[in-house]
């Protein structure tokens, strides 16, 4: 993957629980302090999951912005945040992994589509889950050649 998209600044590891609108806008922070997003792109992910969950399955949730908000985004970039005990995304839900995403013109349906390639294999999400350092986050979100 490159550099630029994802990188160690991008990861928070051991994250204590906290509710979901906390951990979206944590998410959306991460993307607005390393540069890929303005600050109305928060706005654009709190209302995207008040809409529809990011939830998608696997304990894995991709917060992300409504179309509305793509104007926000300054450049294409993922974080990666790990809740070791997970944060209720509803419905019985919980999300052990949150990936935020901004995707400008299309890049974010290639993000998305290789993110799903991951984490649609268990044992690669039980790896994040249990991840214990950035390097190793990096090395298998690679593997998946993000």
């Amino acid at each position: 993957m490159k550099q630029e998209l994802f990188n160690e600044s991008n990861i928070q590891l051991n994250l204590a629980p906290e509710p979901k609108s906390a951990a979206i806008l944590r998410a959306g922070e991460l993307l607005r302090k390393n540069g890929y997003v303005q600050n109305e792109y928060l706005e654009g992910m709190a209302k995207r999951e008040e809409s529809l969950t990011t939830y998608v399955g696997n304990g894995v949730a991709i917060p992300h912005g409504l179309p509305d908000y793509i104007p926000y985004i300054l450049k294409s970039g993922l974080v990666f945040l790990q809740y070791p005990e997970g944060v209720d995304f509803g419905e019985g839900n919980t999300a052990y992994l949150l990936i935020g995403i901004a995707g400008k013109d299309d890049e974010h349906l290639e993000l998305l589509s290789t993110i799903a390639l991951v984490c649609q294999d268990e044992e690669n999400v039980t790896r994040l889950k249990q991840a214990a350092s950035k390097e190793e986050v990096l090395e298998i979100l690679a593997g998946g050649d993000v």
